[in-house]
């Protein structure tokens, strides 16, 4: 029987792995869903994924792409995975794809979102999947300051190319949303959510973006150093990446 070509979106809780890509000894989404696929088919199995995202990360929208023999239906082969998967990694959609099609290179675009939440203690119920900050933030500023990234430039200053690729990247949008939350003991708790979509992203981009514009609307650096940063190209400039937590690949755009 010959081998075909599969394509799923897949959706789950990093904070147990070690990121995506297999690592020996590690736990990783790439792991799973290879030891899964191996138990259906009965055979080796590899595995691609849209993005690498790190350890700790999550992913509402990562597509993977994998050359699989299987002779039952599509459904019964979704079905099986989430079957055998752990509890924090499911299988959201699923197609058969063109022989040409794969997840990372066929990508014309990733969209991530990362979330934070303003409170005077921590949150136990929210900790998990968004950062936490015990002192209110400068919005207008971090709006702004996202702003100078919508542009092609070189993002060297936030991030290092994977595989010696190059750093220059094309961002279509970034930009901040706040709202407020009712919580427990009649506290209002003030969420924001950025929201970044690019061709393609630097490893530990997106965080440490973050990070910097965190130190932006604190009032430790204004827009302009901001923009100074991207420009300089030098990632020792940029502040520490926002936690792993807050961060999830949300969405992985193909085209027609």
């Amino acid at each position: 029987m010959d081998a075909r070509n599969y394509r799923m979106t897949v959706a789950y809780d990093g904070t147990a792995y070690s990121g995506f890509q297999i690592q020996v000894d590690r736990p990783t989404i790439q792991g799973e869903l290879e030891e899964a696929l191996a138990r259906l088919t009965t055979k080796p199995v590899r595995v691609h994924g849209a993005g690498r995202t790190d350890a700790g990360v999550h992913a509402q929208g990562q597509v993977i792409s994998f050359r699989a023999e299987w002779r039952h239906s599509l459904e019964d082969l979704q079905r099986g995975m989430n079957a055998l998967l752990p509890p924090d990694v499911a299988v959201r959609e699923s197609a058969e794809a063109s022989e040409r099609f794969h997840a990372r290179y066929s990508a014309k675009s990733r969209e991530y979102r990362y979330k934070l939440y303003i409170a005077p203690v921590r949150e136990p119920l929210l900790d998990r999947y968004a950062h936490h900050l015990g002192r209110p933030v400068g919005w207008a500023a971090m709006e702004q300051a996202s702003a100078s990234l919508v542009r092609q430039a070189d993002f060297a200053a936030f991030g290092q190319a994977p595989n010696g690729e190059g750093t220059v990247r094309t961002i279509y949008e970034a930009g901040w949303r706040q709202r407020s939350l009712a919580w427990g003991c009649g506290q209002t708790i003030e969420m924001g959510e950025f929201r970044i979509i690019a061709n393609g992203f630097l490893r530990g981009m997106v965080r440490r973006i973050v990070g910097t514009l965190i130190d932006v609307g604190s009032g430790a650096l204004d827009p302009g150093g901001f923009d100074n940063i991207l420009g300089a190209r030098e990632i020792r400039r940029a502040s520490p990446p926002a936690a792993a937590c807050g961060l999830s690949l949300w969405h992985v755009e193909y085209g027609s």
